[in-house]
């Protein structure tokens, strides 16, 4: 057996999330069951590294998969032109290598973006939050260097998840602009709760339309409480944008 990384990219609009689960379709199975395909029908399971909620995007995501001895991989080149023709066009596989690496535990960061636009556009709405309204990009910024450090994130995260702590390390949180009429969110980490960067986002906001003081997230952080934050960003702006190993 030898492990193998897969780098790929997907579309989640029709996707409940990476897990697999019963009664709906999710990444992981499409992609376990085109690998089990091309072996034949021997059952094929997948390390992610990491969960996205339903209906979130990555433009670079890294998987591992232990595989037996195979024609398929004589060429890994066309293992994965072969892999590409079954899957659905929302999900393309850009290369395989081998590697000893753990895909989801020796992941070192990970960053997410979350796009938002002001004008209506029909090319990117499915991937872009639309928001008609004025922000102010310099107290979202004052407030987004507040999430930096090691930090309680229980006030932006979902409720009633099975991790063992809430402290995650925030090394860069920044918001930008492509154009004036489109932004977005950057923010990196060494590790994400569940509904975190929509939460942070939907914050965020709040400060840009100034429904709340940019120095508010401050005490949101400390409350510990998901009901002292905002309500969390539309998931179809949401990308998981980088993984470092």
């Amino acid at each position: 057996m030898k492990r193998y990384f897969i780098e790929l990219s997907y579309n989640g609009k029709n996707f409940f999330g990476w897990q697999r689960q019963p009664r709906q379709i999710s990444l992981q199975e499409v992609i376990e069951t085109a690998i089990t395909k091309l072996y034949s029908n021997k059952e094929i399971s997948i390390v992610g590294c990491g969960r996205t909620d339903t209906g979130v995007h990555a433009k670079s995501y890294f998987l591992h998969v232990e595989l037996p001895q195979h024609d398929a991989l004589k060429d890994l080149n066309q293992f994965i032109f072969r892999l590409n023709k079954m899957l659905p066009e929302s999900i393309v596989l850009h290369e395989i290598f081998e590697s000893e690496k753990h895909a989801r535990f020796d992941a070192k960061t990970r960053t997410y973006r979350y796009f938002i636009h002001f004008k209506k556009d029909p090319f990117i709405n499915e991937q872009s939050w639309y928001f008609p309204q004025k922000l102010d990009i310099e107290k979202m910024n004052e407030a987004a260097k507040l999430l930096i450090g090691s930090k309680d994130f229980t006030s932006l995260s979902k409720l009633h998840t099975d991790v063992k702590t809430n402290i995650c390390f925030v090394s860069n949180a920044e918001w930008k602009k492509e154009s004036e009429n489109e932004w977005y969110f950057e923010i990196t980490a060494d590790r994400f709760l569940r509904n975190m960067v929509r939460a942070t986002v939907g914050t965020l906001i709040d400060i840009g339309v100034e429904k709340i003081k940019p120095t508010d997230i401050t005490s949101i952080l400390a409350a510990k409480d998901r009901g002292a934050a905002s309500t969390s960003a539309p998931a179809h702006g949401l990308f998981l944008w980088k993984i470092e190993y």
